[in-house]
């Protein structure tokens, strides 16, 4: 099964966008693992703790705190500076904060694509740009049925709606500009991610662990839900194999899903708190219903093409993501360094 590969990413220059979220944090210690010159573009980390603080990415990154609404700034940061490869990470990437600011989240997803790929069309080392999107790109008629990368897109909420959106920007920056200088501009979708070090709002594990640790009560408004879970080091595998196979294959697809292994069990948001609760030792979670919710009830990603095209799948099925995930909590809780236990499942996952 393919991952990604340390002598195709040693040396390169890779832009790394979104570096101080929590999936960010660890994309850019993987890179810099494998020997990759990463310079970083994001706003500051937005919650307290921050993984990008605790595991001391900026060190590891050329680090550039820039808005990517601000068109000017982005063309400041980038001027000069010359790179191989781009992944674009940077989104508002919360439903409910989307629905409370729905001008804040397209500015941010879709604006803030289009110049940073307006701030790219100058670079001449360019050899492909990813930007990352969503699972939730998809029109979702709730019937349960795993989309496909050529169903129609859509979205009824803001989020939802602006990475809709940001994949017909690309499309239209790819078709314009990029493909006719040889550069392979794609998105990809990825699946509901979870893992140490992630405290973002509204985000599951974030609130079981939070709640852990205050002694409380997870409250889930739809433990009934499907979500497609995958493990952050999937994801990001999945993100980087990508990116590899962009910069060789003018063939390869412009848009791949990455979530759980194809025909694997639906698990449901109250079935992993269920685990994630037990694992933490926390107290048991509570249902309170949001009538007014727009979130999906029902929402899967078919990930075969990348399957058959990159030769990659993920490795961790949802009950040893969770417990991965549980894994690096417990042990930051008990004083483990936070860059370490990262870089420790990164090792264990590479030898999978």
């Amino acid at each position: 099964m393919s991952r990604p590969d340390p002598a195709f990413w040693s040396g390169k220059r890779v832009l790394l966008t979104g570096h101080t979220g929590f999936k960010g944090s660890w994309a850019a210690v993987w890179l810099s693992r494998m020997g990759a010159k990463v310079t970083g573009l994001a706003l500051a980390p937005d919650q307290e703790p921050a993984l990008f603080i605790q595991a001391g990415v900026a060190s590891l990154t050329d680090s550039l705190l820039v808005d990517l609404r601000r068109p000017a700034d982005v063309e400041q940061a980038l001027a000069g500076r010359e790179f191989d490869l781009v992944l674009h990470m940077a989104a508002q990437p919360i439903v409910r904060a989307s629905i409370e600011d729905p001008i804040a989240t397209f500015a941010s997803n879709v604006m803030g694509t289009a110049h940073l790929l307006q701030a790219l069309r100058g670079q001449g080392a360019l050899k492909a740009v990813l930007a990352i999107t969503s699972d939730k790109v998809y029109a979702n008629n709730e019937t349960g049925r795993a989309f496909a990368e050529g169903d129609p897109l859509g979205g009824k909420d803001p989020y939802s709606a602006s990475k809709a959106a940001t994949e017909i920007v690309v499309q239209s920056f790819a078709r314009s500009y990029f493909d006719k200088a040889h550069v392979p501009v794609a998105t990809a979708r990825g699946g509901n991610v979870i893992g140490g070090g992630d405290y973002s709002r509204d985000r599951l594990v974030a609130d079981i662990v939070r709640a852990g640790q205050a002694q409380g009560v997870t409250v889930l408004r739809h433990p009934e839900a499907t979500r497609p879970w995958q493990h952050v080091l999937d994801c990001v595998a999945g993100y980087l194999v990508f990116l590899e196979r962009l910069a060789s294959d003018p063939a390869a697809p412009r848009a791949l899903n990455f979530g759980p292994r194809p025909g694997g069990p639906e698990v449901t948001v109250g079935e992993l708190a269920t685990r994630a609760v037990e694992a933490l030792g926390a107290k048991p979670w509570r249902h309170e219903p949001d009538p007014d919710s727009l979130e999906a009830k029902a929402l899967g990603i078919d990930a075969s093409l990348a399957r058959q095209v990159l030769g990659f799948e993920s490795a961790l099925d949802a009950p040893a993501a969770v417990e991965w995930t549980m894994d690096w909590y417990r042990d930051q809780a008990n004083g483990g360094d936070a860059l370490a236990l990262v870089g420790d499942q990164i090792t264990r996952y590479e030898g999978l």
